[in-house]
């Protein structure tokens, strides 16, 4: 196999989204064309010494109608950022070796190829592969000494091991006899399962550490590399649970998991470990409420790595706990904490005492990593994409740009955190984006736009569809109803078998709100969202005539239709129960059924593929308001699962969002 050809310029390389001359420009809204031309910034990662920080950022391909993601670090200190892979290919998952040579990931040179792990010297030099796995690699982590990886490996099919590539492209059939047999991105599910190995750099057979029916993930090494500890649901029946367990093997098992132990026994969904310094404690993120399912509040708990009774911290606290890791003393435990339309960092003592919001203010934290008294926080702010940023000495400093020059002649609309009461009294929050100009003594076309989930939260970060909306002179309505996450498990729990009533009463109430503050004109109403932002519309336009137009992205209709179709089975199952023996439920919950009221023009879209929430939704749901003679219109992206990820099909849903909304909110012809 050839070298992927990689170069490290000497010459710091200020990293723009596009070329702009000095001459000064006047500013402008933000077009389609910027939304497109921005790049995420992902998984940062500090080197062992502290002075880079490497990250991930992607972009799309215009020409090859694709996303690109590559590798890029920057000082912590302050300085330019630095591409370390090329253009034409995607990498990700930058690590650093223990001594701070090396800076692997992994990247497959053409589509054909396998995902690898590569190896960069990042003081020069051209990146080679160092591993040659037939399936490909999914995850890898060095051992705390550098001398091994700790490799995430499908288990290889037979085509996959044969030297006779043509036997790769020929179709075969899809046999299937799990529970579980749908998955989106994925496809249909077999017996092919995720399981564990290591391998010394270089070597071409790596050691096999788990094995068995099922699936391993969230792999991490113990300080001393003798032991890995992961996430696996090892049950009877993995399928028909949503339990997972913490367990621990040895780094050197030779017999495919013999020395495997179980460090957790809750019917809980126990994931994220991460181990103490000393290797005595591991931390980790639970639920004690599995009935409740995606509605529950993540917890903090730490067991020690011998096992016995875990111990949980903060459990009062009512907010979703996610990344716990230890502090570099052992002393305390770092985890972003979700609350109130924020996403901050936070720490508390390794007794449960002192919690402290590190980091904490009008922005998100959607990722980070510490070493000794250096954070790096991946950090966005309401008109502000996700940047590198780094804690040090309690001052929080912005270390890449790589949306700067995009941005600095982009004009910013004003987002406010507003506060009202729903019908019931119940507080609910929420964020109003004004258009560009805003003018208080004037009455503006109105966009309620719902978030997906349920179970998420709108939060202050940057996000491109409203600020598409404010460009073209649209308030926009983003709130938290019941249901979303950030606010307790009460507050999500309320949905639970309940879908479209108490959200719907929210949201209703966030727009009566506008209206009395004077800025949302009544008669230019709009509503829109994707999944279940897509599915809240649906149950707001049976519900309401209000709205001048909806946008249904990826949203559901006749709910029995989507078991064994979509990917929710179990999901399904222990909020409705079985859709045979539960009929009312199911039906009652269904915006299928009360598809006549709808008066609302609705265009309704989605992918071809999805998986997620089936285009079988979209397909019902435009066919019956056809049928009914309404204004309606069906948008299917072909070869497109629950995202949409080709920049063509991007440009064009946002064209149709301005059109459908312009023709019905607008009024424009």
């Amino acid at each position: 196999m050839k070298h992927l050809s990689f170069r490290i310029f000497l010459l710091c390389l200020f990293v723009f989204s596009a070329t702009y001359n000095n001459a000064q420009t006047e500013s402008r809204p933000i077009q389609i064309d910027d939304i497109l031309s921005l790049k995420a910034v992902k998984d940062p990662q500090l080197s062992p010494d502290g002075q880079w920080i490497a990250f991930t950022v992607t972009e799309m391909d215009m020409k090859k109608d694709k996303p690109e993601t590559r590798i890029y670090m920057v000082p912590s200190k302050g300085g330019a950022s630095i591409a370390m892979t090329a253009k034409g290919y995607s990498a990700s998952q930058p690590r650093w070796s223990p001594d701070n040579k090396y800076l692997s990931f992994l990247a497959s040179k053409t589509e054909e190829e396998k995902t690898q792990v590569w190896r960069l010297n990042r003081l020069g030099g051209e990146a080679e592969p160092i591993t040659k796995i037939p399936q490909g690699v999914s995850g890898h982590e060095w051992s705390p000494k550098g001398d091994r990886l700790l490799l995430s490996l499908r288990d290889p099919k037979p085509e996959e091991l044969t030297e006779d590539k043509e036997d790769d492209k020929k179709a075969k059939p899809y046999v299937i006899d799990r529970l579980q047999f749908k998955q989106d991105y994925e496809g249909y599910l077999d017996r092919y399962r995720t399981h564990l190995y290591v391998i010394v750099p270089g070597d071409s057979i790596p050691t096999q550490l788990t094995s068995g029916d099922f699936d391993d993930s969230d792999a991490n090494w113990s300080p001393d590399g003798t032991a890995i500890a992961f996430v696996s649901n090892r049950s009877e029946n993995p399928d028909g649970n949503s339990n997972n367990d913490i367990w621990i093997v040895s780094s050197t098992d030779q017999e495919k998991g013999k020395s495997l132990r179980q460090l957790t026994t809750d019917l809980n969904d126990d994931n994220s470990p991460a181990w103490s310094p000393d290797g005595k404690q591991i931390v980790y993120r639970t639920i004690t409420d599995p009935k409740s399912i995606w509605y529950a509040t993540n917890k903090l708990a730490v067991v020690s790595a011998t096992g016995g009774a875990r111990k949980l911290l903060l459990d009062d606290l009512d907010r979703n706990i996610n990344q716990p890791e230890f502090s570099a003393d052992g002393k305390s435990i770092y985890f972003r904490l979700e609350e109130s339309g924020t996403d901050v960092l936070a720490s508390v003592e390794v007794s449960g005492k002192n919690l402290d919001r590190v980091v904490a203010g009008d922005f998100s934290i959607s990722d980070f990593d510490q070493k000794g008294s250096q954070i790096a926080l991946l950090l966005s702010k309401a008109n502000d994409p996700y940047e590198i940023y780094t804690f040090e000495n309690k001052a929080i400093t912005k270390r890449s740009m790589i949306n700067e020059a995009l941005l600095a002649d982009i004009q910013k609309p004003t987002v406010e955190k507003i506060h009202f009461k729903s019908a019931d009294g119940t507080e609910i929050e929420g964020f109003v984006v004004k258009p560009i100009g805003f003018d208080a003594s004037k009455k503006y076309p109105t966009l309620l736009w719902i978030h997906g989930g349920p179970v998420a939260q709108y939060q202050f970060e940057f996000d491109p569809e409203p600020q598409l909306f404010a460009a073209n002179g649209y308030v926009t309505l983003l709130i938290n109803p019941r249901g979303s996450s950030g606010y307790g498990q009460a507050f999500s729990e309320a949905l639970f078998a309940e879908w479209g009533v108490k959200d719907f009463e929210d949201v209703m109430a966030g727009v009566d709100h506008a209206i009395a503050a004077g800025y949302a004109d009544p008669d230019k109403l709009g509503v829109g969202g994707w999944s279940y932002g897509g599915i809240l519309t649906n149950y707001v336009i049976t519900k309401s005539t209000r709205f001048k137009g909806a946008i249904s992205g990826a949203s559901e209709a006749l709910y029995r239709a989507n078991y064994g179709h979509d990917h929710y089975q179990l999901t399904w199952e222990l909020e409705l129960g079985l859709p045979w023996e539960n009929v009312e439920i199911w039906e009652k919950l269904s915006p299928f059924n009360d598809v006549a009221k709808i008066t609302t023009p609705t265009l309704w879209i989605g992918g071809e593929e999805d998986w997620n929430v089936p285009i079988l939704n979209s397909e019902q749901m435009y066919q019956a308001t056809k049928r009914l003679g309404l204004d309606t219109q069906l948008v299917v992206y072909p070869g497109e699962h629950h995202g949409i990820k080709r920049p063509s099909f991007n440009k064009d849903r946002y064209q149709r969002y301005l059109a459908w909304f312009g023709k019905h909110v607008k009024g424009l012809k």
